[in-house]
């Protein structure tokens, strides 16, 4: 005789209608890389499948998205000239204002998230601005605050500080409210750790640290108090959207963050991830649509409403087959 949970398995139909974790393509953020300057799109080769893009790919870029139901985007700008005071990224005229630009008028209802640092824009590739050698927290939060407002005055929907810089959700969000920017939501990289799973990143950004590593302003891998700490300050400081990054191996940090909030939670599923699953699956060592697949239940089952991933359109893809 077949048991109780045989039963509840013993067709499709029936497996779907009992699911309790569910995985839509309205829940997937597809990351790009913008870069000043450039026509068409520059394949990165440490994360295959991905591009750097020009301005004049982006239109048909949102139009893929909307067509197959991913409704956000997570832009980072690569300028064509950096300096210590990170001046292109605070211009209304920059890469990302005009990437923001490009999108919403391609597809006004796709939600544009912009991410918020500086370290595609000095020379020291440093999330804060470098004085006297050390990264100087307080000098940075003017910069990042003066970049939020020249995206969301672009017409971003949600501006992510991703800088780790004490007190940027703060900054960020009186900048906001004092020049009638409320409605912009602020995605706080609250529980972001100095991961070796960044560095297909940092080779697509041009964003590596020319000394020293970030450590100092990124959380230490084997600390969760401490991650929980700035969970709960960038939800007091005004944060709309709280994330944990990197993903896979910060389940449980996840899973912790959803049981201290009731925000809305993103988990990044980093360059790293993405590489390594695209190197196994060409070997014919995984199978990349079930591993994927199975990656985004583990973030959603683990609490995550959002899950930013370049697998995005592939995944909404497979979703929808199925």
């Amino acid at each position: 005789m077949l048991n109780r949970l045989r039963r509840l398995r013993s067709s499709a139909a029936m497996r779907n209608m009992l699911r309790e974790t569910v995985v839509r393509p309205a829940n997937l953020v597809y990351p790009i890389f913008v870069r000043e300057g450039l026509r068409g799109a520059e394949p990165i080769p440490s994360m295959p499948g991905q591009y750097r893009l020009g301005l004049d790919r982006l239109s048909a870029i949102s139009k893929e998205l909307d067509h197959c139901g991913v409704q956000s985007i997570l832009v980072f700008g690569l300028p064509s000239a950096k300096d210590d005071s990170a001046s292109s990224a605070t211009s209304r005229g920059g890469i990302v204002p005009q990437a923001v630009a490009e999108l919403k008028s391609a597809t006004p209802g796709l939600v544009v998230i912009t991410d918020v640092c500086v370290c595609a824009y000095t020379p020291s590739g440093h999330c804060g601005l470098v004085i006297e050698g050390e990264v100087d927290n307080d000098s940075t939060l003017p910069v990042l605050s003066a970049m939020a407002l020249a995206h969301a005055r672009a017409g971003a929907d949600v501006v992510a500080p991703s800088a780790m810089m004490d007190g940027q959700v703060a900054a960020i969000r009186e900048a906001l409210d004092g020049e009638n920017l409320s409605a912009v939501a602020v995605m706080g990289y609250s529980a972001k750790f100095a991961s070796a799973y960044y560095g297909p990143f940092r080779d697509a950004a041009d964003s590596a640290p020319s000394f020293g590593d970030r450590s100092g302003y990124q959380h230490d891998p084997a600390n969760i108090r401490h991650a929980e700490r700035e969970l709960l300050e960038d939800e007091r400081e005004g944060a709309d959207i709280l994330m944990v990054k990197p993903g896979l191996a910060y389940l449980d940090v996840l899973l912790r963050a959803r049981q201290l909030t009731r925000l809305p939670l993103a988990a990044y599923m980093v360059s790293g991830e993405y590489s390594m699953i695209k190197a196994a699956s060409e070997r014919g060592w995984l199978d990349e649509r079930r591993i994927v697949l199975e990656s985004l239940t583990a973030f959603r089952r683990a609490g995550a409403d959002l899950i930013i991933t370049y697998h995005a359109k592939e995944a909404a893809q497979w979703l929808n087959e199925s």
